[in-house]
Order: C-alpha cells, then structure tokens, then sequence
C-alpha cells in the first residue's frame, strides 16, 4: 500500500436471501420497465428512479467499472476489503454493486456466506455464485431488511446520495452488534506532490465536475466527508486509510506504475460518461 504522507518518485522513462425480503418493498425482482433504459447525449442510463444518478450503465461505463474494481483490488494487494470481519462472516450487503465484481468475489472467497448487492441498474451477470443475490434498489430510499447484516460494503456513491446522515444512520441500523460498514472513495479531482496537476485541463475537469455534482444536489467531496458523517451516525471506532492512485505508468515504484496503467485505462473509459449527464443538464456547458 502507498505511504499517503510521502511523494511518489516519478519514473525517468515512459511506457506506453434471497431476493426481495418483503412482497411490498420497492428492493423489486426485474420488471421489464427497470429495463427499458434512458437514452440521452448517445448514452444508456438508468430507468428505475431515472435521472437520480448522473453515471451512465451502458457497455462502455460497465467496462470502466470492471477496470476500476481491478485497481481497487490491486491497491489492497488483492485483499477486498480491510475490515477484520470473521471468516464466518453470514450476511453481506454491497451497496452500489453496480457490474457486481466485488460481491462475486467475495461470495466466492466466502461460500457459506448470503451476498446482496444492490443497485440502479440490473447489469449483474446471471451467472453467480449461488450464495450471490442481486436486487435493483435505491439506497436512498427506506431500508426494510428483516434482518441486520454482518458486513455492509458501499464503493464509489460519491454523488449518489443527498443525505449522507441518513444513509449512514440506516446503515448503522441495519449492522448487527459488532459489524461492520465500510466504505470505499475516489475523488474527481486530481493532486499531485509537486504541484504539477495546478492549471491544467484535467485540473479543471474536477473542478467543473464537482461544482456541477453541487448543484445537483449530490456532493463529490464524499472522500473527504465520510468519516465525519459516519461519526456523527455514532459508528464507533472509524478508521480512515488514505491511499495515493496515479493516472499513468509515470511512477517508478512497480505496484504504483501498474496502478498507474489500468487507472488511466479506467478514465480513457470514463470521461465522457462523467461529464456527460452534468454538464449537459446542470451546467449547460456540452
């Protein structure tokens, strides 16, 4: 893992349950209507609570967000999570599955456990573990589980969620005594040790994005704003870990230079889903 407190050497050369728990919840088995997909600026999005999200689900966007889960398990070193759960670990929820990498991963690494992951869009595989359950659902909505899970994972909700207070304490809620919840962000816009990123496009990139998200009502500043707002939800023992991500091969270190390559391959993809949504819609820039 990187040292988040020390600059990164810059190399000298380039390189290239169970389905629904309740017959009356919205947390719904696939209707044709969830399907029948948005389409708007050449992109696919969401149906069900159209509009809510700014991100595009389409092949394109599916194929960035398996990207992304490959870094996210390169930067833990192949773990997919940090938290100290028990090996007997019974009932998981991921939140924002979206292609649904993480949760069959992890319900193959834990096979007597119950995996739920749940999201907007019904772009999950059908082909899964058999302890691995998809559900389209909104988790801003109310959280009606019957029962509290062990372990709750939410990876890259930064602007998906109006009301972090609430999120956090319905997560809390729905922890049994001794879980745990974590959470895994990025943030759009872009540092760098040596003040190199300042004054350039990129730079501008997340910036725009970012006063966008605002003004649509959900923050992308969710990296720098999660642990207060689980603290003020009365999770006890927070622990934050901070990590460096390149965009690039330019690191010298061999982990990061990697990490490097399939970010950048991960933000070729993703660009103009990112901005698409918001700048045409909120600042009618596009």
């Amino acid at each position: 893992m990187a040292d988040n407190s020390a600059s990164i050497v810059v190399d000298t050369y380039s390189e290239d349950e169970n389905y629904a728990e309740s017959t009356v919840s919205e947390i719904t088995s696939l209707r044709s209507s969830i399907c029948d997909y948005v389409y708007e600026n050449g992109r696919r999005y969401h149906a069900y609570h159209a509009g809510t999200y700014w991100g595009s689900n389409d092949e394109k966007s599916m194929e960035a967000m398996d990207v992304m889960h490959h870094v996210y398990t390169l930067l833990l070193h192949g773990r997919l999570f940090l938290a100290p759960i028990p090996n007997d670990v019974e009932r998981v929820l991921d939140i924002g599955t979206g292609t649904g990498k993480w949760a069959i991963d992890f319900g193959d690494v834990y096979p007597s456990a119950t995996v739920i992951g749940t999201d907007l869009s019904p772009i999950q595989p059908s082909l899964v573990p058999p302890n691995v359950r998809f559900q389209v659902d909104d988790c801003c909505d109310e959280w009606i589980y019957k029962r509290p899970f062990d372990f709750i994972h939410a990876r890259g909700l930064y602007g998906c969620v109006a009301d972090w207070d609430r999120f956090y304490s319905q997560s809390l809620e729905n922890l049994r005594p001794g879980g745990y919840f974590e959470q895994v962000e990025v943030s759009p816009t872009v540092r760098s040790d040596d003040g190199s990123a300042e004054n350039t496009k990129i730079k501008e990139l997340g910036t725009k994005s970012t006063g966008a998200a605002d003004e649509f009502g959900k923050s992308f500043d969710t990296v720098e704003e999660m642990k207060d707002g689980m603290e003020r939800a009365g999770f006890a023992d927070v622990t934050e870990h901070r990590f460096k991500l390149p965009v690039g091969p330019w690191p010298k270190d061999k982990h990061l230079k990697t990490l490097g390559r399939y970010t950048r391959l991960a933000w070729e993809e993703s660009m103009e889903m990112w901005v698409m949504m918001l700048w045409t819609r909120v600042l009618g820039v596009l």
